[in-house]
């Protein structure tokens, strides 16, 4: 869904890659520990603001890290399976943090995190029987922005419309993950 903003960021992210030689799997770890950041925010400290913030900062240098090892040759299996990992981790514990913080109830936060999870397990599912599967309304990037606007809402309108930002989420991720799967079916033929 975001692919036609590819360039426009690639723009953003070339420069800082070419001036950042650092290993792309520090940038994956940096971004997870923002994560929890956020999640701390959210949860503990109620702070909505800060929150919104560092899941804004760990998704930017997510895609900062993939930027650094293309552009410095530095790209390996391990780091994609690293990279990926720790997307996962990312997004369950931010959903823990809505938890916590009781802005959303804990059954809707298990279903926010499986259907983010199984967003990306059919994705690398299909990848494994290579078929290319990117298809679908609700990739991570999608599915933090929403995050991000959710905490927004609640900041400036309720609180309480935050549930019901979560619950779209949910069901534009399995909508997503069915995308996907219809996907692999037609290009297994």
């Amino acid at each position: 869904m975001l692919n036609r903003f590819r360039p426009f960021l690639k723009n953003i992210l070339e420069p800082i890659a070419k001036n950042s030689n650092i290993n792309p799997n520090l940038i994956s770890l940096l971004s997870f520990l923002i994560a929890i950041l956020s999640a701390v925010f959210i949860g503990y400290y109620n702070n909505l603001e800060l929150g919104s913030l560092f899941i804004l900062l760990s998704g930017f240098f997510d895609v900062l890290d993939g930027a650094i090892a293309r552009y410095h040759n530095k790209t390996s299996k391990f780091g994609a399976i690293l990279d990926s990992s720790l997307d996962r981790f990312s997004d369950a514990i931010i959903i823990m943090g809505f938890i916590h913080g009781l802005y959303i109830d804990w059954f809707l936060g298990i279903l926010a995190i499986h259907s983010g999870f199984m967003v990306s397990y059919v994705r690398a599912s299909s990848q494994s029987q290579g078929i290319s599967n990117d298809v679908g309304v609700a990739e991570r990037a999608v599915r933090l922005i929403i995050l991000i606007i959710s905490l927004v809402v609640g900041l400036f309108l309720n609180v309480d419309y935050i549930q019901f930002i979560i619950m779209f989420l949910v069901v534009i991720s399995y909508f997503t993950v069915i995308q996907r799967l219809f996907h692999s079916y037609k290009h297994e033929k």
